[in-house]
């Protein structure tokens, strides 16, 4: 997509007057459907069976974030709570994602580490894994923070880091020490260039030095946080050569987006999970959906047509 489009998406994600009418269209609401099962943690754990049957794992997040009052924080930690106790009922693969301002981290740092650390004790106690979920470049530091306390006190926690930040490939480096678990995505906000590779080509040249170093380390639980088929390929190419099979990394893709491609690839012998997002608060994370990809507006555009 072009960097123009690119921005108008994200400008529109963010614009408080088209937050508050376009999710009410039933256009929007059609369409969204592709991305999302859903809005209830049911649905989602429904959506979860037919990717179980083929040995595909998967990772929710219940979608908002920016909180502005702290009881609202300890709601949405009793909902992840609810939500790693009926995964383990239903006896699935799956794990959980949570953003840091969904938890109140604008409001009060301390008390987002407190619910993180609760949900990681419940993740471990139930068999599951938390993850922390990467937002904005304003926030990587206070993330990083976060998760660096967690990793001191919980193994099977992991965090989200993006590739089209220029400042993440010393991230990398600073976390290789803890033998931490990384889900590497593009990145999808709005960054300007002093901060971020906008090339597509930049980007793609960043996620795959990136991924190779980690896999070099052999200490890393790596997520390939893409649908990008093509990176992953290249990255199994140089897992061959390092002496690695397709299961040193896992590939995690987006609930509805290029299934066929994750169900070859788990044929394959690649190890795969499903990003299943669920939740009202979807406008914002749908937008920066669509600007990711030509594609994911193409097939709004057919949503948009009456059958």
């Amino acid at each position: 997509m072009s960097h123009p489009t690119r921005r108008v998406f994200l400008w529109a994600s963010t614009n408080p007057t088209l937050r508050e009418k376009l999710p009410q269209t039933r256009v929007m609401q059609r369409a969204v459907r592709r991305f999302m099962p859903g809005e209830t943690m049911d649905e989602a754990l429904t959506a979860a069976a037919e990717y179980e049957e083929r040995g595909i794992g998967t990772l929710y997040t219940r979608l908002g974030e920016n909180l502005t009052a702290l009881p609202e924080a300890q709601a949405v930690a009793d909902h992840y709570a609810t939500l790693l106790d009926e995964i383990r009922e239903r006896s699935v693969s799956g794990e959980i994602s949570v953003k840091p301002t969904q938890l109140g981290l604008d409001l009060d740092p301390d008390a987002t580490f407190r619910h993180l650390d609760r949900l990681a004790t419940h993740a471990e106690g139930t068999g599951s894994y938390l993850w922390i979920d990467m937002e904005s470049s304003a926030y990587v530091d206070a993330t990083l923070d976060l998760y660096r306390r967690l990793k001191s006190h919980h193994d099977r926690v992991g965090i989200c880091l993006q590739a089209y930040l220029r400042r993440t490939a010393k991230d990398v480096e600073s976390l290789l020490p803890l033998n931490p678990a990384v889900r590497l995505v593009k990145g999808a906000y709005d960054e300007p260039r002093r901060l971020a590779y906008t090339d597509a080509r930049e980007v793609d040249a960043s996620y795959l030095a990136l991924s190779v170093t980690m896999l070099r380390e052999r200490n890393v639980r790596l997520g390939l946080g893409t649908h990008d088929v093509r990176l992953i390929v290249q990255l199994a190419n140089h897992a061959a050569a390092l002496g690695l099979g397709p299961d040193a990394f896992e590939v995690q893709m987006l609930y509805g987006i290029r299934t066929d491609e994750l169900l070859r690839l788990r044929r394959e012998g690649y190890r795969c999970q499903a990003l299943i997002a669920y939740g009202a608060s979807w406008y914002p994370w749908y937008l920066r959906r669509l600007a990711e990809r030509p594609a994911n507006v193409a097939f709004v555009a057919r949503q948009m047509i009456p059958w």
